[in-house]
């Protein structure tokens, strides 16, 4: 299986240093049918997580701090990626989901993405 994470000619020198630590990641990371993949996507103001199996190339769940109910919920952004954890820990088991594979994506572990994964193993998820 590719990584499909190309080189950027003009690409910052941040942005290139966290899609090195992805394409290193990835290396490791793969989701199966067993243990889906769930991934993490952040820029500075929303956070997106998905429950990808690799072998399909098929998403199983989904949920993001742009949905309605979460654009309405009072607090910050960590508080918002707590709740959009919780959301994905749900929606992972309506789909069959128990125990998945934590894709942080070149983002450090620390406040957002630390709040997003402590809020999905809060709703029952596995890593």
């Amino acid at each position: 299986m590719a990584i499909a994470l190309k080189h950027r000619k003009h690409e910052a020198a941040r942005t290139a240093g966290r899609r090195r630590r992805q394409v290193r990641g990835r290396k490791r990371v793969a989701g199966t049918q067993e243990r889906p993949r769930l991934v993490i996507t952040r820029s500075s103001r929303h956070i997106v997580a998905q429950v990808v199996n690799d072998l399909e190339g098929r998403t199983l769940a989904s949920a993001s701090s742009m949905e309605a109910e979460l654009r309405s919920l009072d607090g910050d952004k960590t508080a918002k990626a707590r709740r959009v954890g919780e959301l994905i820990a749900d929606r992972a088991k309506v789909a069959g989901v128990e125990s998945v594979v934590f894709d942080r994506a070149g983002n450090k572990y620390q406040g957002r993405v630390a709040a997003l994964a402590e809020g999905a193993r809060e709703g029952g998820l596995a890593f």
